[in-house]
C-alpha cells in the first residue's frame, strides 16, 4: 500500500500532489450521483501516469505543458468543489489549498477575459461551494482563499479579489459558529495586509505582517471566542503565511503580464523607489496591482458606509458588516506605508472615500462604531497628518474635542475611549509638536492642542460644584485619573522631544523613528519606510519655518483672537483695535468683509453694530450689503440669505436702516422685481414681523395669510403686489423659519462654535451628536458634500501646508499654552486625592514640567511648578503630612538632581524643602535645636532638658515643650522658619500624629538628603553660582527667623568653603552673602561664628576669592566692613579693619593679581614701571577694581558713630594711601581722590550748604549733630595734609579742591574745626610754599576769597529779619509786670509775640557774632599767609588779597553803617543781658588790614604799586577811616552853611566809648599820612584839609590823637602851606 501511493500521481511534481487528492475524492464520491466527477479523476490520475515536469511551460499549472492538459487536471477538482457533497469537497479544497500554497498554481486571474481562466473557475467554485453551511467547509474555504491570495505566482485582480473578500464577508456574517466568524475575519484582515504590502511594493513578492488575532477582537467579537479559538485561528493563518514553499526553478517562464514586476526572494524587502516612481508617473500608467488596490479600498470604504433602512432599523448583520469594514480599513491604514502619503492617487481615495465614511459613521451611536474610528483617526493621525492637515482639522474637534469638554453627560466608554486615544497619540512627541505647530499657530485654523489641554483640565477637575452631571463617583474619579495621566504623557513627551533635538543642534530633522505610532510586527510592511516618521516621508508637502515665523503666526492669530473677543463686547472699539494693529484695513469695504467672513464673531453684536448711525458704520453697513449678489434670488430667499450671518438689531431705526439698504440692493440685483426700492423696503419690514410672528411661541394669535396679503396692499407705488406671490412668500416664511446659519438648539462655547463654523462643521457635529439611534443621512447628503467641497477649497490656503519645526524654542509657546491647565490639575489632584496612583502620576507630571520649563528658561512657570511642589512637601506644617507629601519631598530631591543645572533662582525652593526636612529629622533624632547654639549660654539648663525630651519624642507623643509645639501648629509655607504662630497648646492627638508623619518621613535617609549637595559638583559654572546664592539666601532666611533660628545652610556653606574652596569659584559672592547676613545678625554668637569663618576664609584662602571674577573681593570688603558695625565686641569691628588693611597688603604685594594671572604667566607680580623717586606704578588701572572697595568701605566708616572705630578706620585708611600709594597711576589717583578721600570730608560740604540756611522756619530748625567731634576732625586734616604733601607730584591737581575743604572748615561755628582749618592750610602752604606756582598761589587765595563771600548772601539775609520785627525799650520791657490786672490779660499775646521777636533778634546776633569771627579769622589767614610768603607771592596773587580785604572792609562799613539795625540789636542785648556784636571792632579790623597791606605795598614794593594804583587807594582808604571817626563825633552831621555855633555840647558815653575804639585806627591812618612821600601828600592834600581841621576842632576821648594830628600838621600840611 505505501509503495502504491508512492507512485499514485506519477513523478511530476503536481502529480504527487494531485494523485493522492484525486484518489481520496473517487473512494468518497458517490457513484451514480457523482459518476462525472469519478469518471475525471480517473482520467486526471490517468494524464498524470504520462507527464513529467517542464519547467518552462506557461500554463497555469506548474510543469504542466500543455493547456489541455492542465484543464484536465484541474476539472475533476472544479467538479467535487461544485458537488455539494461535503466529504467530496473537502479532499478538493484540501488539494486546491495544497496547490495554491505550494506555488504549483501560477496564472494571473482575471475574470473579465472571456472566456473564464481555467484557476477563476476554480476559485468561483470555492467561493461558491460556501453556501453549503458546513464549518468545516467553511475554515477549507478560508484556508484556500487565503492561500490563493498568498501565493506570489497567482496574480488575482480585482472582480475576482472582491468575490474573494465577499466570501469571507458571507462566512463571518451568515456563519454560527464562533471559531470560524473569527477565523473569516482574521483570513480578511490577513488578505488586506497582504494586498497593499503588494500595493505599497507594486510587486507580488514582498514581505508583510502577520495579523494578530488578539488584536482583531480588541472592539468587537470578543464574545465569539470558543476557548481555544483565537489560538486555533491564529495557528491557522501562521500554517498559510509561512507554509515552507518548494523552491522554484530558475528556468520556470514568469507570468507575462507581470514581466516588469521586480523579483525578490519572499524575505526580500521592496525599495522606496517604487513609491516615488509611482508618484511620478502618469495616472494612466498605474500598475494592476495598485488598480486592484485602489478598488478594494474603495469597496471597503462603500461597505463601511452601508446603513439600515427605514423599514429594518435595526439591522444588526448590516451593523456587523460595517464594523468588519472598519476593521480592515483601519489594519490598512495601520499597515500603510509612503505610498499612501506620496501617490496623489491614494491621497484622493483617503480623501473621498475613507474621509467620507467617517463623516457618515460618526453619525452612530454604537460604541464599537466609535471606537474603531478614533482607531482609524489614530492612525490617519500618527503616519497621514502631513498630507492630511485640513481633514485632521475637522475630525479632531468632532471626534475627540466634543467628547473632551463635554464635562457634564459624558458617555463612560466613550470618554475612556478619547482618554485612551489621547494617552496613545501624546506618546508621540513629535504629533503634539505637529499639532501645536500646523494648528494653534495656524489662523484658519483650530486651537487644537490648547482645547485639548483645556479638555483635560476640565476633566481633572470634574464637574463644577452645584451642576447636575450623570457620572457616577467612580466614573468621574476614574475620568480625573485618566485625564492627569494624559496630561503627564504630553508633558513628557514635550521633554522628550526637546531632548532629542538639543542633542543634534538648535535645528534639523529627528533621526530617530516614531516607533510609538507604528504598529508592532516582525517584518516591516513595504520596506523600511514603513517604520519613518510621517514627515520625513513626505518632505514636499513640508514647508520648514523658522521659530520666528512661527511666534509671528501665533502672535497674529492670538491679537485676532483677542480683537474679536472685544469686537465682542466692544464693537467699535474691537474695529479700531484691528485696524490700528493692521489686521485688517480701514476702509469700510475691508471692515465688512471681515464682518461677513470672519468666524468667532458674535452674531448680535454684527447686528448692533451694523446698524449704527455714524458715518463709519454706515459706511460699514453699506458695504456689507453692496457684497451680496441677489442677481436672480427668489426676495424671501435673498433676505434668508442676507440674515444668515448677523442678527437684526431689536431697535427699529437700527432695522430700518439695514432693511433700507437691502432693498435698495436687491433692486439694483433685480431692477424689474418692483417697481421702486421702496417696495421691496416696505415688504422686507413685513417679511421679518411674518417671520417674528409665525416662529415666537410668546404670540399666540398668528397672522393669517389674508391679514399678511392685506397688510401689503398698495406698497407698490400705490398698487398691489399679486396675490399669489404674497401667498408664496408667506407660506415660504412660515414652513422654513428665517435664521441664522449658527443658529442651532445645542448649547456650545463661544470658542467651539468659532471653530465649527469655520470649518463648516454646524450641521454635521449637531447632526452626529444629536442622533440617538442608527439612520442615514440621507437629505443631509448635500451637507456632506459640502464638507468635502471645503476640503478642496482649503487645499489651497495657507492651512493645506504642512509645517515641520525642529527647533527646540517651539517648546516656549507650547509652553504658555499648557502649563496653567497642568499646574491647575497636578495641584488639585494632588490636594485632593490621596490614590497612590494619581498622586504618583501628578508628581510625575510636575517633575517633567520641571525638566521642560528649566531647560527652556522659562523661569516664571518653572518657579511656579518647583513652589508647588515644594508646597506640597507639607514640611512647614507636618502634623498634616501624608505619604504623598513624602513622596513630594522625594520628587524634590529628585528634581534637584535631575535638573540642578537649569533650576536657577528655584534652588532656594528646593533647599529650604531640604532645610525644613533636616529640621524634623533632628527633632526626630532628639537633637538639640539650633536655638540652643545661638541663644547664649543663658538658657543651657532648659536645652538640656529639651533635649533630654527629644530624646523620647518618638516614644511619648505628649511633649509640651515650645519647639515642638511650634512645629507641630506649623506655618504657612512662605513663612520663614516653622511654628511661627507661637500661642496656645496643642493636643496629645496632634502630637501623635506628628510624631507619626516623622515615622512616614524615615523612608527618606541622610543619604538622600546629602546627595544633593554631594551631586552640586557635577553642576555647571552658572547652575553651582546659583546653587550657593540660594543656599546663602535661604541661609540668611534661617538666621533671621524669630522663633526658631538655625544654621544648616550656614553649616553647609562652612563646609563648602572648607572642603571644596579651591573650587567654589564664582560662588565667593554668595558666600559673603551670607556671611554678610550673618555679620548683621541681632544674636552675638552668630556673629562670633560667622566672624570666624570669614576670619579663617582671609588668612588661609584669601588667593582664592578673586580667582574667578574680581566682584567678590567687593563683597569681602562689604563683608569685612559690615563686621566693624558688630555691636557686640569692639574686638570683632577692630578686626575687622585689621583685616582690610591686611587686604591692602595682599594687594600690594600683588598675591591677588598673581591668581588671575597665574594661568597665563609664571611671574607672581604684575610687570612695574620705575618712577622718578624710585617707586613703581602699575602698569594698568584694572587694579582698582580691587583698590576702590577695600579704600571705598574705609572711606564710609570713617563717619561711624564710634570714636574708635572712626578713628581706626582714618588711621588704617590714610596709612594704606601713605603706605602704598606709591603703586598707584596718576589717573587712578584721582579716582581715589574723588570717591574716597574727599567723601571722608563730606561733613565740610554739608555745613556749607546748611549754612545757607536762613528763613525764619529754619532759624530754629535742629541739624542733625555731625558725628565728628574736633579730634576726629583734627586727626582727619591732619592726615589729608600729611598724604598730600607726600604726593604732591601726583595730587598736585586737586589742590583747589583741597584748599577750599579746608577753608570750608573756618565756616564751622566750633572754635575747633575752625582752628584746625588754620592749622592745616598754614601747614599744607609752609611745606609747599616754594613749590607753589603763581596760579596755584591765585588758587588758594581764591579759595579763601570764595569762602569768605559765600557767607555774606545768607548773613544780609538773616539780617534783614530785623527789619521785620519790633524790640521793645528796656523801660517797656519791664512794665509789664507792673500794669494791674486788666492790662497784663489785654497784653498777654503781645508779651508772647514780643519774647518771640527777642529770641529771633538772640539768635541773629549769636549768627552775627559767629559771622563776624570767621570773616576776621579768613583774613588773619590771609594775612600771615601773606606776610610769611610775601617773596613769593606775584602781582595777581596780592591782587586776590587786596581783593579779600577789600570785600571784606566793605562788608564791615556796610554792616557798621545800619544804625536802625544797631539799636535794635542793642536794646535785644541789653534786655537779653548778652554782649553786643563787635561791630565797630570788625570794622575797625578790616580797614586796619587794608590800611597795612597797602602801605605795605607802597613803600616796599613801588613798581607794583604803580602797575595797582595802590597810592590813590590808599589815601581814599584814610580818607574813609577819618570819615567814619568824625561821623561818630557827630559833627560831621550836615548843617546849614551860614549857621553860628553858639557851644558845643559834650560826647555821652556811648559816643567816647565808640570813638575810644576807632582811635586805634585813626592813629594808624594819620602816622601812615604822614610817613607818605610828601609830594604824594600835597596831591591829596586839597581833599585831606578839611577833614584834619575837623579832626582839630571835634572832641576826642583818647589823648593819642592829638600827638599824632599835630606831627602831621607840622611835618606834612605846614610845609605846604609854607610854601604856598
Amino acid at each position: 500500500m505505501s509503495s502504491g501511493s508512492q507512485t499514485l500521481g506519477g513523478q511530476s511534481r503536481c502529480g504527487w500532489l494531485l494523485g493522492p487528492s484525486l484518489d481520496k475524492i473517487i473512494k468518497n464520491a458517490a457513484w451514480r450521483k457523482h459518476s462525472h466527477i469519478v469518471t475525471a479523476c480517473k482520467s486526471a490520475l490517468d494524464k498524470l501516469e504520462t507527464l513529467a515536469d517542464d519547467p518552462s511551460s506557461s500554463t497555469p499549472l506548474y510543469g504542466v505543458s500543455s493547456l489541455s492538459d492542465a484543464e484536465s487536471l484541474i476539472l475533476p477538482l472544479i467538479l467535487a468543489i461544485d458537488s455539494s457533497s461535503s466529504k467530496v469537497v473537502e479532499p478538493a479544497l484540501d488539494c486546491s489549498y495544497r496547490l495554491f500554497s505550494l506555488r504549483l498554481i501560477r496564472c494571473e486571474i482575471d475574470p473579465s477575459e472571456q472566456p473564464s481562466s481555467l484557476i477563476f473557475r476554480l476559485i468561483d467554485s470555492i467561493c461558491k461551494c460556501g453556501s453549503l453551511g458546513e464549518e468545516v467547509v467553511e475554515l477549507s474555504i478560508l484556508k484556500t482563499l487565503l492561500s490563493a491570495v498568498r501565493s506570489s505566482t497567482v496574480f488575482i485582480r480585482a472582480d475576482c479579489l472582491n468575490q474573494i473578500v465577499k466570501t469571507c464577508y458571507n462566512i463571518y456574517l451568515g456563519g454560527v459558529n464562533g471559531t470560524n466568524q473569527i477565523c473569516a475575519k482574521s483570513v480578511l484582515a490577513q488578505m488586506m495586509a497582504i494586498i497593499f504590502a503588494r500595493v505599497e511594493g507594486d510587486s507580488l513578492l514582498v514581505s508583510f505582517k502577520t495579523v494578530s488575532v488578539t488584536e482583531l477582537l480588541e472592539f468587537n467579537d470578543r464574545n465569539l471566542n470558543e476557548g481555544s479559538s483565537i489560538q486555533f485561528v491564529q495557528n491557522m493563518i501562521n500554517e498559510v503565511v509561512f507554509t515552507n514553499v518548494v523552491e522554484v526553478s530558475q528556468n520556470a517562464n514568469p507570468l507575462a503580464e507581470l514581466q516588469d514586476a521586480k523579483s525578490a526572494t519572499a524575505n526580500e524587502k521592496a525599495d522606496s523607489s517604487d513609491a516615488e516612481s509611482a508618484e511620478k508617473a502618469d495616472l494612466s500608467s498605474y500598475s494592476k496591482i495598485r488598480d486592484d488596490g485602489v478598488l478594494v479600498f474603495k469597496n471597503l470604504c462603500k461597505l463601511s458606509m452601508k446603513f439600515s433602512s427605514q423599514e429594518q432599523p435595526d439591522d444588526q448583520i448590516l451593523l456587523r458588516g460595517k464594523m468588519l469594514s472598519l476593521e480592515l480599513l483601519k489594519v490598512i491604514m495601520e499597515n500603510g506605508g509612503p505610498l499612501w502619503r506620496t501617490n496623489e492617487r491614494f491621497l484622493n481615495v483617503i480623501k473621498q472615500f475613507l474621509c467620507l465614511s467617517l463623516l457618515k459613521n460618526s453619525a452612530l451611536s454604537v460604541m464599537s462604531v466609535f471606537q474603531l474610528l478614533c482607531s482609524i483617526f489614530q492612525s490617519l493621525l500618527s503616519k497621514y497628518r502631513s498630507v492630511l492637515k485640513s481633514e485632521i482639522g475637522i475630525f479632531f474637534p468632532m471626534l475627540i474635542l466634543r467628547v473632551l469638554e463635554n464635562v457634564l453627560q459624558p458617555s463612560f466608554i466613550q470618554k475612556m475611549t478619547i482618554l485612551n486615544l489621547l494617552d496613545k497619540i501624546s506618546e508621540d512627541s513629535q504629533i503634539m509638536i505637529d499639532v501645536f505647530v500646523n494648528y494653534d499657530c495656524d489662523v484658519d485654523s483650530p486651537n487644537i492642542f490648547e482645547r485639548t489641554v483645556n479638555g483635560l483640565l476640565k476633566t481633572a477637575l470634574g464637574p463644577p460644584p452645584g451642576s447636575t452631571t450623570s457620572l457616577s463617583p467612580v466614573h468621574d474619579l476614574t475620568f480625573r485619573l485618566e485625564s492627569v495621566k494624559c496630561l503627564v504623557i504630553i508633558i513628557k513627551s514635550m521633554g522628550v522631544w526637546m531632548d532629542q533635538q538639543l542633542r543634534i543642534g538648535e535645528f534639523g530633522v529627528r533621526n530617530t523613528s516614531d516607533n510609538d505610532s507604528v504598529v508592532e510586527c516582525n517584518t516591516s510592511l513595504g520596506g523600511d519606510e514603513g517604520s519613518l516618521p510621517d514627515f520625513e516621508l513626505h518632505q514636499e508637502a513640508i514647508s520648514d519655518h523658522s521659530t520666528a515665523t512661527l511666534e509671528q503666526r501665533r502672535a497674529y492669530k492670538l491679537e485676532l483672537q483677542k480683537g474679536i473677543s472685544l469686537f465682542n463686547r466692544k464693537p467699535s472699539k474691537g474695529i479700531e483695535f484691528l485696524i490700528s494693529n493692521k489686521k485688517i484695513d480701514g476702509t469700510p469695504e475691508a471692515v465688512a468683509l471681515f464682518l461677513k467672513n470672519t468666524s468667532g464673531l458674535n452674531e448680535t453684536v454684527i447686528g448692533d453694530y451694523l446698524g449704527e448711525r455714524d458715518d463709519f458704520s454706515l459706511k460699514v453697513m453699506h458695504a456689507y450689503v453692496d457684497s451680496f449678489n441677489f442677481d436672480g434670488r427668489d426676495f424671501g430667499e435673498a433676505i434668508r440669505f442676507f440674515l444668515r450671518g448677523f442678527r437684526l438689531p431689536g431697535e427699529a431705526q437700527k432695522i430700518d436702516r439695514i432693511m433700507e439698504k437691502f432693498a435698495e440692493r436687491y433692486c439694483k440685483c433685480n431692477p424689474n422685481s418692483f417697481t421702486s426700492a421702496d417696495t421691496a423696503y416696505v415688504l422686507a419690514y413685513s417679511v421679518i414681523m411674518l417671520n417674528t410672528d409665525a416662529h415666537n411661541s410668546m404670540v399666540k394669535d398668528k397672522m393669517s395669510k389674508a391679514d399678511f396679503i392685506r397688510n401689503n396692499r398698495g406698497i407698490d407705488d400705490g398698487k398691489d403686489l399679486p396675490e399669489e406671490y404674497l401667498g408664496a412668500l408667506y407660506d415660504q416664511i412660515v414652513k422654513n423659519e428665517i435664521k441664522m446659519k449658527a443658529d442651532t438648539s445645542v448649547p456650545q462655547s463661544k470658542q467651539t462654535n468659532s471653530v465649527n463654523r469655520l470649518l463648516g462643521l454646524d450641521g454635521i457635529l449637531n447632526l452626529v451628536w444629536k442622533q440617538t439611534e442608527e439612520k442615514p443621512l440621507g437629505a443631509n447628503g448635500a451637507l456632506i458634500r459640502h464638507i468635502q467641497d471645503q476640503f478642496k477649497a482649503k487645499a489651497g490656503k495657507s492651512e493645506s501646508t504642512y509645517y515641520a519645526v525642529a527647533d527646540a524654542a517651539i517648546l516656549r509657546f507650547m509652553v504658555e499654552v499648557c502649563w496653567g491647565p497642568m499646574l491647575a490639575a497636578f495641584s488639585v489632584t494632588l490636594d485632593q486625592s490621596d490614590d497612590k496612583a494619581a498622586t504618583n502620576h501628578c508628581l510625575q507630571g510636575f517633575r517633567h514640567a520641571v525638566h521642560v520649563t528649566a531647560v527652556m528658561g522659562m523661569q516664571t512657570q518653572r518657579d511656579a511648578f518647583v513652589t508647588t511642589v515644594a508646597k506640597f512637601t507639607y514640611l512647614h506644617c507636618a502634623a498634616d503630612m501624608k505619604q504623598k507629601n513624602v513622596d513630594a519631598v522625594k520628587a524634590t530631591i529628585a528634581i534637584a538632581i535631575e535638573d540642578g543645572n537649569y533650576l536657577q533662582d528655584a534652588w532656594e525652593h528646593i533647599l529650604t524643602t531640604l532645610s525644613r526636612f533636616e529640621h524634623l529629622q533632628l527633632l526626630g533624632e532628639g537633637a538639640p535645636s539650633d536655638a540652643s547654639f545661638l541663644s547664649g549660654s543663658n538658657i543651657e539648663t532648659e536645652d538640656k532638658s529639651v533635649r533630654s525630651s527629644f530624646t523620647s519624642l518618638k516614644k511619648k507623643g505628649t511633649l509640651q515643650n515650645p519647639i515642638v509645639m511650634a512645629v507641630v501648629r506649623g506655618s504657612s509655607y512662605d513663612s520663614t522658619s516653622l511654628g511661627v504662630n507661637t500661642s496656645g497648646l496643642v493636643t496629645p492627638e496632634q502630637i501623635n500624629s506628628f510624631i507619626s508623619n516623622l515615622n512616614l518621613l524615615e523612608q527618606i535617609g541622610n543619604f538622600e538628603l546629602n546627595h544633593i549637595f554631594a551631586h552640586s559638583q557635577r553642576l555647571n559654572s552658572e547652575a553651582i553660582v546659583a546653587f550657593v546664592k540660594a543656599l546663602c539666601k535661604v541661609s540668611m532666611s534661617e538666621l533671621q527667623s524669630p522663633t526658631d533660628p538655625r544654621v544648616f545652610s550656614l553649616t553647609k556653606i562652612v563646609e563648602m568653603i572648607l572642603s571644596r574652596v579651591d573650587n567654589v569659584k564664582s560662588g565667593w559672592k554668595s558666600v559673603f552673602m551670607a556671611l554678610t547676613a550673618a555679620a548683621a545678625d541681632e544674636r552675638k554668637n552668630i556673629v562670633l561664628l560667622a566672624f570666624e569663618t570669614m576670619e579663617k576664609i582671609v588668612r588661609e584662602y584669601f588667593p582664592y576669592i578673586t580667582e574667578t571674577e574680581t566682584v567678590t573681593f567687593t563683597d569681602c570688603v562689604r563683608c569685612l566692613i559690615t563686621f566693624t558695625n558688630s555691636r557686640f565686641n569692639s574686638d570683632v569691628s577692630l578686626n575687622a579693619i585689621a583685616f582690610l588693611r591686611f587686604c591692602a597688603v595682599k594687594l600690594a604685594e600683588g598675591g591677588l593679581i598673581c591668581s588671575r594671572e597665574n594661568a597665563d604667566d609664571d611671574s607672581s607680580i604684575q610687570v612695574k614701571e620705575a618712577t622718578a623717586d624710585g617707586h613703581t606704578l602699575m602698569d594698568k588701572d584694572e587694579n582698582a577694581s580691587y583698590w576702590i572697595p577695600l579704600l571705598s568701605g574705609l572711606s564710609s566708616l570713617t563717619s561711624d558713630p564710634r570714636l574708635a572705630i572712626r578713628k581706626s578706620a582714618l588711621e588704617v585708611l590714610f596709612n594704606i594711601l601713605k603706605d602704598h600709594g606709591h603703586l598707584f597711576s596718576h589717573s587712578f589717583w584721582i579716582t581715589v581722590i574723588n570717591s574716597v578721600i574727599f567723601p571722608v570730608f563730606k561733613f565740610v560740604r554739608d555745613k556749607k550748604e546748611n549754612n545757607d540756611q536762613s528763613s525764619p522756619a529754619s532759624i530754629f530748625s535742629h541739624p542733625e549733630p555731625s558725628t565728628w567731634d574736633s579730634e576726629t576732625s583734627s586727626v582727619a586734616t591732619r592726615c589729608l595734609i600729611d598724604l598730600f604733601v607726600n604726593f604732591f607730584p601726583v595730587m598736585r591737581a586737586q589742590l583747589t579742591e583741597v584748599v577750599s575743604l579746608l577753608a570750608g572748615l573756618f565756616r564751622n561755628p566750633s572754635q575747633g574745626s575752625a582752628s584746625t582749618g588754620v592749622s592745616a592750610l598754614m601747614h599744607l602752604v609752609g611745606d609747599l610754599g616754594c613749590m607753589l606756582t603763581e596760579d596755584e598761589w591765585s588758587c588758594i587765595f581764591l579759595s579763601l576769597k570764595e569762602t569768605s563771600a559765600s557767607m555774606l548772601p545768607g548773613f544780609l539775609k538773616l539780617i534783614r529779619i530785623m527789619d521785620r520785627i519790633d524790640v521793645p525799650n528796656v523801660a517797656q520791657s519791664y512794665s509789664y509786670s507792673y500794669d494791674d490786672g486788666e492790662t497784663l490779660s489785654n497784653n498777654g499775646t503781645t508779651e508772647n509775640y514780643e519774647d518771640d521777636n527777642l529770641q529771633t533778634a538772640g539768635y541773629i546776633v549769636s549768627r552775627m557774632k559767629t559771622h563776624i569771627s570767621m570773616q576776621l579769622l579768613i583774613m588773619q589767614v590771609t594775612t600771615d599767609l601773606y606776610n610769611m610768603h610775601q617773596d613769593l607771592l606775584k602781582a595777581s596773587s596780592v591782587k586776590i588779597v587786596l581783593e579779600i580785604f577789600s570785600q571784606t572792609m566793605s562788608h564791615a562799613h556796610q554792616l557798621s553803617s545800619e544804625m536802625g539795625l544797631h539799636l535794635k540789636l542793642q536794646r535785644a542785648c541789653s534786655i537779653l543781658e548778652i554782649s553786643d556784636p563787635p561791630v565797630v571792632h570788625f570794622e575797625n579790623e578790616s580797614y586796619q588790614n587794608i590800611l597795612n597791606l597797602l602801605h605795605h605795598l607802597l613803600t616796599s614794593n613801588p613798581s607794583l604799586s604803580d602797575e595797582m594804583g595802590i597810592e590813590a587807594r590808599l589815601f581814599l582808604i584814610c580818607e574813609e577811616i577819618i570819615e567814619i571817626y568824625l561821623k561818630c563825633s557827630r559833627l560831621e552831621e550836615g548843617k546849614p552853611e551860614k549857621a553860628v555855633v553858639h557851644w558845643i555840647l559834650p560826647l555821652n558815653s556811648g559816643v567816647k566809648e565808640e570813638l575810644g575804639a576807632r582811635t586805634s585806627l585813626l592813629v594808624s591812618a594819620l602816622r601812615v599820612l604822614s610817613e607818605v612821600d610828601k609830594d604824594c601828600f600835597r596831591k591829596y592834600a586839597s581833599r585831606l584839609f578839611p577833614l584834619l581841621v575837623e579832626l582839630v576842632r571835634c572832641e576826642h576821648s583818647s589823648r593819642e590823637v592829638q600827638p599824632v594830628l599835630s606831627n602831621l600838621f607840622q611835618t606834612c600840611v605846614g610845609p605846604i602851606i609854607i610854601k604856598v
